[in-house]
């Protein structure tokens, strides 16, 4: 870039505006709504399906509740259960059921507070009053235990014989449950959540879910949610069966027991794993994860930031130094990789590696370097366009810029017309004038030769001094190019008489050029050495070329016999003799170009030479 801002400021600028919009995203948690979705997917696909087989869930579902009665039920049904099940050996009872009020049947109420003050593994849930909607980032301070303002508790007489537990939901702001809070601190104290507190209840050493990692921008003892179970993965049976004694006692021995709504439409959530799964069933889900000793461990957020700034490297490093469809594929490889490592640590180790940001950080990387790659090979191409436009035709230039396949070089043989022209009489003419007069006649001719030869689909191979050699049929394919090669020169004379009236009138001289043509088999190509090299042709037709253009008379086009041969059909002849050339052993026959007749495509016409 010769004006305006360089290259490598503007590739420098780009990437420090590409570093700048993965910061805002990776710091403002823009990548979130993509990285829960990876996380989703990982959490479905490494379930087990089979949870802890201690976890046993009564269900009040549609059939319970016609059995039993219309909801809600009459409490005296709940201490009859919890008799029934005590009496079975049950380890620990959960019921995911808000009994906050008394009810219309305060003998009921008493029966069931007395049914509970003769066990100690009892759980009736209660409910801890957030502040307004839960909002994490302007209510919760991270690394503290989220306060709550109150707690709804079950009613007096019931809730001095209960263990304490919590049931709050804590939703994502895509409204999904993907973690708990395992303790919440109140007023009243701090409530384990509904799962943790049967596990301790059952004699379960939770210690690790007291003291757990404190997750990025979460409050403490927040966890994330191992889901291993759908629904009916766990066993689940009717509260009504349970209730009429059709279950077998040794069902319910040493098991923990959660008592919920299965039936359609009530207590339901969105979960990684379900769309609408009752909320009992997330209950038991925290509990098997309890009892497998199973914590998903985030992997620190420097280490995510870290990997981010390696893609961003990395991803613009391929742009600059692969071809396109290479640093695709490697995009493409790498990132599926980072996924990958994703879910393996994920499945196998229990860590959380969220690569979400480092694959939009290497992708908007990518992006941006390739937006710039372009720009600077698109900016490059305009401008050989343009300067490779002065040499030969525009359409040529064209087809080379847009041609997939590279250009032979480097020295093919190919059949080619060659046009030789130059002044004639050049060296006494010029010591008549002043080096920039001769300088100004010459541009002058030179104009007019470019200008035809291009309009021609001719490549001006050189201009030597008083000389030109122009090449067609390369470095692409002309067809016709013998037809075309004729026409240039015929034009070239044709368009030469009003500057030889313009030089003649401006400085007094008479100028006269000759030009000879040829067709044949050449080598063309790069040729020199690895330090200068020409792109032009040379062999025997060359030379042949040359010598006709020398033997030329002043102001005509001689060609020789084979592209009159090609050309006889749309130009009418004078045969002009044959020559013997130097290093020939017979003579050539040449001919005079006299008037052009006709043109490929528009009809034959045949003249006969005079």
């Amino acid at each position: 870039m010769k004006k305006g801002v360089s290259k490598s400021a503007v590739i420098i600028i780009g990437n420090a505006l590409v570093v700048f919009i993965c910061l805002v995203f990776l710091v403002f948690g823009l990548w979130k709504v993509l990285s829960d979705q990876v996380f989703d997917i990982n959490m479905k696909q490494s379930m087990s399906g089979a949870p802890h087989e201690d976890i046993l869930v009564i269900g009040i579902d549609t059939t319970s509740i016609k059995e039993v009665g219309p909801y809600p039920w009459d409490r005296k049904v709940y201490a009859q259960l919890i008799s029934r099940l005590e009496a079975a050996g049950a380890k620990a009872i959960g019921f995911d059921i808000e009994l906050y009020t008394e009810s219309n049947f305060p003998e009921s109420d008493k029966l069931l507070a007395d049914e509970l003050t003769k066990h100690k593994n009892i759980i009736f849930p209660s409910h801890a009053d957030l502040e307004g909607d839960f909002d994490r980032s302007s209510k919760v301070k991270e690394g503290e235990l989220i306060m709550a303002r109150k707690t709804d508790q079950p009613i007096p007489m019931i809730q001095k014989s209960v263990n304490k537990a919590h049931i709050n939901a804590a939703f994502d702001t895509d409204g999904v449950i993907r973690t708990n809070w395992m303790q919440i601190n109140t007023p009243d104290g701090i409530f384990p959540t509904l799962g943790l507190a049967l596990a301790q209840v059952a004699g379960v050493d939770v210690s690790k879910y007291l003291n757990l990692p404190v997750l990025q921008n979460r409050p403490k003892s927040e966890m994330l949610i191992k889901w291993e179970g759908k629904e009916f993965d766990f066993e689940t049976i009717p509260f009504a069966k349970v209730l009429k004694g059709e279950i077998p006692p040794q069902v319910f021995k040493d098991r923990i027991i959660l008592v919920g709504y299965t039936a359609p439409g009530s207590d339901e959530g969105i979960t990684p794993i379900e769309r609408h799964m009752h909320l009992v069933y997330a209950h038991a889900n925290i509990l098997n994860q309890v009892l497998n000793q199973k914590v998903i461990v985030p992997v620190s957020g420097v280490i995510t930031l870290a990997m981010s700034a390696l893609m961003i490297v990395l991803f613009g490093f391929l742009t600059w130094r692969l071809k396109p469809i290479t640093s695709i594929v490697l995009v493409f490889v790498v990132s599926l990789g980072l996924l990958a490592l994703q879910y393996i640590t994920f499945t196998y180790n229990d860590q959380y590696l969220d690569t979400i940001g480092a694959v939009l950080s290497g992708l908007i990387s990518y992006i941006g370097n390739i937006a710039m790659k372009t720009y600077f090979e698109t900016k490059q191409k305009n401008y050989i366009t343009k300067q490779f436009g002065r040499y030969i035709s525009p359409d040529l230039v064209k087809e080379i810029a847009k041609s997939d396949s590279e250009i032979q070089l480097g020295g093919i043989k190919r059949e080619l017309s060659l046009l030789f022209l130059d002044v004639s009489g050049f060296t006494p003419l010029s010591e008549k004038l002043k080096p920039e007069e001769v300088v100004d006649f010459l541009n002058m001719m030179f104009n007019l030769i470019t200008e035809v030869t291009l309009q021609n689909r001719g490549t001006i191979d050189k201009f030597i001094g008083d000389a030109a050699m122009i090449l067609y049929n390369a470095p692409l394919d002309v067809p016709d190019h013998a037809y075309y090669a004729v026409k240039t020169g015929f034009e070239i004379q044709e368009g030469m008489e009003q500057i030889r009236r313009d030089v003649e009138a401006k400085y007094g001289v008479t100028l006269s050029i000759r030009i000879g043509i040829n067709t044949g088999d050449v080598v063309v190509g790069n040729i020199g050495s690895y330090l200068r090299v020409d792109y032009t042709a040379i062999g025997d037709n060359v030379n042949t070329a040359a010598r006709i253009e020398s033997n030329a008379r002043p102001n005509k086009v001689w060609v020789s016999e084979s592209t009159y041969d090609l050309t006889k059909d749309y130009f009418e002849y004078e045969f002009a003799g044959e020559k013997l050339m130097k290093g020939k052993s017979a003579p050539l026959k040449l001919f005079e170009v006299v008037s052009i007749t006709g043109a490929p495509g528009e009809g034959k016409k045949r003249d006969k030479v005079s």
